[in-house]
């Protein structure tokens, strides 16, 4: 049994080192001249954006672990994470975990006993609504603690966010550990997505780039054929397909999918700043820049649910982000040196980075669309939001789908 997996994102990567785990031949076909996906390395080998994992995260820290890249990921922040609003220029430090808020010096701004019980409530399965308007009794909270939250996890504005998808979060931020915060020490490349490939390789699994899938030829709900245009390739009766493509991809292989109908952006900033180190992770409120991930290669902003910054002139962003992450910078006392001019920048705007989640009905694509093909990505996950975690997870259910009906 063969199995061919079309895109080498993370969702791919993950379905990949799960069929080659189950002894299953595996090729791999990647239209871009790299893998990676949305979280792709940049040409100097590190990633596009500020990624994070938390230790709720838990399959993907186990794929970490699986491919030995588990001591690749460093916690920048232990002592809680570091936030400077520039509204009143305040500098603090904020515990992601509520067990950490006994500490005055760590809990967010606006806490209260009536602002923990709003975000409990958001926590609990139940109606789908829009965070914005049921935290608006709150509002220093929500701008200080949820707003962020939100952003950083739905990429989504909160006034219009699912909290349903939220409250999937929420739930599992309780356990021991779950709120650590982990981030690549030189890059999704070099610490996800290279080792992934290489422990694919070791097992047999072969990757081909440049191969963007035309069409699929289906036979009596079957795969038959796959074709790239130049050449195609025979799918026999005992193997199978394995798609991994952003959802409008997948929907133009597969007319009948139901995909998300609304996208957001994201802006990532990349400034050729070399500092001495260690690796540092922070926050901003009332500001452009959202986190800044500071490596001693260069140092990264992300601005999601970036509606406005994505039609921003990149001449003009990068110097404006480098105001605000400077000022951040020096207001923690970070090593090296910090200029007023801002140094060379990289804008790369994502327009369709993550689907925009939204209150309603939740979308349930099929894990088999078709007899001997599975489906995968971030996006078919039935609550998480579109990140990391839910990629690895939609994977490795797509892979387990696969075996279960060869």
């Amino acid at each position: 049994m063969t199995v061919h997996v079309i895109g080498a994102g993370v969702a791919g990567l993950a379905a990949a080192l799960a069929l080659v785990e189950a002894g299953r031949a595996v090729a791999l076909h990647e239209a871009a001249p790299g893998a990676g996906g949305r979280a792709r390395a940049l040409p100097d080998g590190t990633d596009n954006g500020t990624h994070a994992l938390l230790g709720a995260n838990h399959r993907a820290l186990a794929l970490l672990a699986r491919i030995g890249a588990r001591d690749g990921w460093v916690e920048p922040e232990p002592a809680g994470l570091p936030v400077l609003d520039l509204r009143d220029h305040r500098a603090f430090r904020v515990a992601l975990s509520p067990l950490g808020w006994r500490d005055p010096a760590l809990r967010p701004p606006g806490l209260s006993f009536g602002a923990l019980v709003a975000l409990a409530k958001l926590a609990l399965p139940g109606r789908d609504r829009a965070i914005g308007p049921a935290m608006a009794g709150w509002p220093e909270f929500h701008r200080g603690f949820v707003d962020p939250l939100v952003i950083a996890a739905l990429n989504t504005p909160s006034e219009e966010a699912s909290s349903a998808r939220l409250g999937a979060v929420l739930r599992r931020l309780g356990g021991r550990g779950a709120t650590r915060l982990f981030v690549a020490r030189d890059g999704l490349g070099p610490n996800l997505v290279d080792p992934t490939l290489a422990t694919i390789a070791a097992r047999g699994g072969s990757i081909r780039h440049g191969a963007r899938l035309r069409r699929i030829v289906q036979q009596d709900r079957r795969v038959t054929a796959l074709d790239f245009g130049e050449d195609a390739i025979a799918v026999g009766a005992a193997d199978a397909v394995l798609l991994a493509t952003p959802p409008w991809e997948s929907q133009r292989l597969l007319p009948h999918l139901d995909v998300p109908a609304a996208y957001a952006p994201i802006v990532n900033l990349h400034y050729a700043h070399q500092t001495p180190g260690p690796v540092r992770f922070l926050g901003l409120l009332d500001a452009l820049c959202q986190w800044v991930l500071v490596r001693p290669g260069g140092v990264s902003v992300t601005v999601s649910a970036g509606d406005a910054a994505a039609r921003e002139d990149a001449a003009r962003i990068g110097p404006r982000a480098w105001t605000e992450l400077r000022a951040a910078a020096l207001a923690f006392g970070l090593a090296g040196d910090w200029p007023e001019t801002a140094p060379p920048c990289r804008v790369v705007k994502e327009r369709r980075a993550t689907p925009r989640h939204l209150p309603g009905t939740l979308l349930r694509p099929p894990r088999l669309p078709l007899a001997n093909l599975a489906l995968a990505g971030d996006w078919t996950d039935p609550l998480l939001p579109a990140t990391i975690e839910a990629a690895v997870r939609s994977g490795e259910a797509a892979a387990r789908a696969l075996l279960r009906a060869a």
